[in-house]
């Protein structure tokens, strides 16, 4: 279990994948301190079958920079290959704002070959690469070294075994033509916008029962302030105060310190200095805020009006697309999807891409009239009207 500890040794294992066709690649890291992850550890493996092409990269190492990786990932001759990579390229876009190009997700291709929903990497060893995965040294500390021996082998295994499910999504992909399929999905995956948190539209994510414009004026200065703290200083936001205290502070309308000594939810570190400063701010600026400029959340009248047995259709013709097509149903169309179809919304992300290829030119049909559904044994048939 070779691990690279320079610069150099990073630079020498780069131009050699660059000789392959594909290289597989995993993290570890932390998050519990940080907003941010801290990145700890990155796997790599070129392909083979045996764990000499595979290596262990330490970005905590005194002597390296990961530059000849990110140089990598904009080799366009090679095709970088994660599991579930989100949480990984969210990782590289903070640290060096760059995303590998061309990018294969094995969860997502699984998803596309009909595994399921969100399959685990653990199913896909099992069901593909007919192995099994230690999974004792999942949560340990990766940012202590030395590294056990049972934690690298445990990190080695994420990208050697990657490589014989990558080689058979790969082929299955190519097979039933639906690789523009997985790449639809990967443009999400490779949008800054995904990982991007505006603090201005913080506040949309505080879960509150009061929807009065003028109480939301003042969560959302308060989400606002929490949001760019945390960012600023790279500490997770719950340690700057919990959504919990941040609705009581929207409560209460603390005006001063003193006031601030009050609240029963808010850390005692976040009663003085620059966070105490930040929430009165906040908070007056959430009082003062113009009526125009409130945030406003739909009335109940205002919301859309479901038609109940076009939904039920709707959810009978998903089950049939996905039993033809064996994708999972939650990845071609949402239950907020059906029901915005059912309300006459046709702005829904089922009707655009390879999701209207498999499903929403039929619900299109269907909502029209065009279409009904018979049953005929355990099938569900669609009859032209």
């Amino acid at each position: 279990m070779k691990t690279l500890t320079t610069t150099d040794e990073l630079a020498q294992f780069c131009t050699e994948a660059r000789e392959h066709p594909y290289v597989t690649i995993d993290t570890e890291f932390l998050r519990e301190r940080t907003y941010y992850s801290k990145l700890c550890l990155v796997q790599l493996a070129m392909p083979g079958d045996t764990d000499e092409n595979a290596v262990l990269v330490d970005p905590l190492a005194d002597e390296i920079s990961l530059d000849p990786l990110f140089d990598l990932f904009r080799d366009t001759s090679v095709v970088k290959v994660f599991h579930a990579a989100r949480q990984d390229l969210e990782i590289f876009f903070v640290e060096a704002g760059v995303f590998p190009d061309p990018l294969f997700d094995t969860q997502v291709a699984a998803m596309v070959c009909g595994f399921g929903e969100q399959v685990g990497y653990e199913t896909l060893v099992r069901r593909i690469a007919k192995a099994g995965v230690d999974k004792s040294s999942r949560f340990t500390d990766w940012s202590r070294r030395p590294l056990s021996d049972a934690q690298k082998s445990y990190a080695l295994a994420d990208v050697t075994h990657l490589r014989k499910i990558y080689e058979f999504l790969a082929e299955q992909l190519e097979k039933t033509g639906r690789n523009h399929w997985v790449q639809e999905e990967i443009g999400i995956l490779t949008n800054p916008d995904t990982y991007i948190i505006q603090p201005e539209n913080a506040w949309k994510r505080v879960k509150t029962r009061t929807t009065s414009p003028k109480f939301l004026a003042i969560v959302r200065e308060l989400a606002k302030f929490r949001e760019a703290y945390a960012q600023d200083r790279n500490v997770p936001r719950n340690r700057v105060f919990k959504d919990d205290a941040l609705v009581e502070l929207a409560s209460t309308k603390p005006r001063n310190s003193g006031d601030l000594g009050k609240s029963r939810l808010l850390l005692r570190e976040a009663r003085k200095g620059d966070i105490a400063d930040g929430i009165l701010k906040a908070i007056a600026a959430g009082v003062n805020c113009p009526s125009d400029e409130m945030p406003r959340v739909p009335r109940k009248d205002d919301k859309m009006q479901v038609n109940p047995a076009l939904a039920d259709l709707l959810r009978v013709l998903l089950k049939a697309k996905t039993e033809t097509s064996g994708v999972a149903p939650k990845l071609i169309a949402s239950a907020a999807d059906l029901d915005a179809l059912a309300a006459g919304q046709r702005d829904v992300a089922a009707l655009s891409g390879w999701r209207h290829e498999v499903f929403g030119e039929d619900a299109l049909r269907l909502c029209n009239g065009e279409i009904g559904l018979a049953a005929k044994g355990a099938q569900v048939k669609i009859v032209s009207l």
